[in-house]
């Protein structure tokens, strides 16, 4: 069994507030209070969940190097209140960011899922992809 310790914790609901006020400042027509918030609680939760040096060591791997500069772009530029242009920035960096995670995650849920449209249409998404 994998024990989580206090700051992961801590970092989960530190991640779940920052997509909350992601989500949020997003419906209240990207207000930009609200999603620098929210991005400083995401990384900041991200952090804390896997640590700084992995933190480090995934943003800034070589062949991640477009998606993280992207994304981190778009989130100084919701700092400097661009809201709309910086949300555009990031979403493009975190596709590019996590491109490979999506074939896995599409897998869990077919296979978790036991409603059975849900269960085809994930595991046909999770053909699609390639994890390079």
């Amino acid at each position: 069994m994998i024990s989580i310790t206090e700051w992961q914790k801590i970092g989960v609901g530190t991640t779940g507030f920052g997509i909350f006020f992601i989500l949020f400042g997003m419906l209240l027509y990207f207000d930009s209070v609200l999603l620098a918030f929210g991005n400083l609680l995401f990384l900041t939760g991200l952090s804390l969940i896997i640590g700084l040096r992995r933190t480090f060591s995934f943003f800034f791997q070589r062949h991640k190097f477009k998606g993280t500069s992207f994304f981190l772009g778009g989130v100084v530029i919701v700092l400097l209140r661009w809201p709309l242009l910086g949300m555009c920035l990031e979403t493009y960096g975190f596709f590019s960011l996590f491109r490979g995670f999506f074939p896995v995650a599409f897998g869990f849920l077919g296979s978790a899922s036991n409603i059975p449209f849900l269960s085809s249409l994930f595991q046909r998404l999770q053909g699609t992809s390639s994890m390079v």
